[in-house]
């Protein structure tokens, strides 16, 4: 899949409206999880070293802080790319600011989600938007299965380019499709309904698939295990999964307030072999409650069991990401993905709506 590179882009004098994802934790106000901003640094780096008027457009979700006025601050601070924050003002407000950048000046323009029309992909509003950039960037791989104006709207209306966070993703779950074998699927989190989709087509390629966290739930109440007070899908039916041979589940867990908090030392023991005698390793979302202190050492052992298998290991999902990054492990493993959502979209399908959308507008 050949998507438009800004390494084939002359960028001088350009405005390049660049979608990133600075979706990201704070602690008391301040950024907490840096990897996907790290990540996203060399595109950022590569506009303003050839002279692009860099528009950076990012989305916070709710209850995240609201502004992304300290993610310019952290960058000012932590990094090499000096950023101008443009406050909550209208599209034609931030337009007149924009107007006036120089070549190779870098700005962050307000939470996308404080204007009304970007979640519902409003094409009045992308094309507003759009009138900010010559050229648009989309390097936010993490948020492209979002069907939002910054991710499919604007390449309606600007030349389009993917950015170089973007190919990496792109290129390192291209090994997913290929895997050697012993393929082992280990599988976390919650959100069931969002998963079920990549369950069923790693089911056919993987020889071994693990089924934690609180995705695991559901499976477990369908056995007859005792949840207790688990949060536990009612919409899904899932037997049809549990006579499957590949298919495995925690044989103990670990409880608080009669909820399921992590898996238990029967399940870790059981683990282990089978990742040891792994070749190739898929996971996403964690095993265990990690906000939880004491909950999070199945996905900690597990994770080090992972990087000393040898095993070529693909690793995503927000929370798997922050506890490798705890770990001090994040870069040891052979490629740690951005995303969580998209990730799974993506290999459930081979695509996601910010590529469609890239390929649709390059046909052009």
């Amino acid at each position: 899949m050949n998507l438009p590179s800004i390494k084939n882009l002359d960028v001088r004098g350009k405005r390049a409206l660049t979608r990133v994802d600075f979706n990201v934790l704070f602690n008391d106000g301040r950024v907490e999880d840096l990897y996907r901003i790290s990540k996203t640094i060399p595109t950022i780096e590569y506009l303003r070293d050839r002279g692009a008027r860099t528009i950076l457009i990012s989305h916070l979700s709710s209850g995240k802080n609201g502004s992304l006025s300290a993610i310019a601050e952290y960058l000012n601070q932590n990094s090499s790319v000096p950023v101008k924050f443009i406050k909550q003002k209208s599209l034609r407000e931030i337009k007149k600011e924009t107007d006036e950048m120089k070549d190779g000046d870098v700005v962050l323009i307000e939470n996308l989600r404080l204007f009304p029309g970007e979640e519902n992909n409003d094409p009045r509003f992308a094309e507003e938007l759009a009138k900010l950039g010559d050229v648009y960037v989309n390097d936010a791989f993490s948020s492209s299965h979002r069907g939002h104006a910054s991710i499919v709207g604007l390449p309606k209306y600007l030349p389009s380019y993917i950015g170089f966070l973007f190919e990496k993703e792109m290129e390192g779950f291209r090994s997913v499709f290929e895997p050697s074998h012993p393929f082992l699927f280990i599988l976390g989190g919650v959100k069931i309904e969002t998963k079920l989709s990549v369950l069923d087509k790693f089911l056919e390629i993987a020889d071994s698939v693990f089924v934690g966290g609180a995705l695991a739930n559901s499976f477990l109440k369908a056995k007859g295990f005792d949840t207790g007070d688990s949060v536990v899908s009612e919409k899904i039916s899932v037997e049809k999964y549990l006579g499957n041979p590949k298919m495995f589940f925690p044989v103990d867990v670990k409880k608080k307030d009669g909820k399921i908090f992590d898996i238990g030392e029967e399940t870790i023991a059981k683990l282990l072999p089978i990742i040891k005698e792994a070749k190739f390793i898929l996971w996403n979302g964690p095993v265990g409650n990690i906000e939880e202190r004491d909950f999070d050492k199945g996905t900690k052992v597990l994770a080090q069991a992972v990087l000393d298998s040898g095993a070529k290991a693909v690793v995503g999902g927000g929370d798997t990401v922050a506890v490798l990054n705890q770990m001090g492990i994040l870069d040891k493993f052979s490629f740690v993905s951005t995303a969580g959502g998209a990730m799974l979209e993506f290999l459930a399908t081979g695509t996601l709506p910010g590529i469609e959308a890239i390929k649709i507008a390059s046909a052009v």
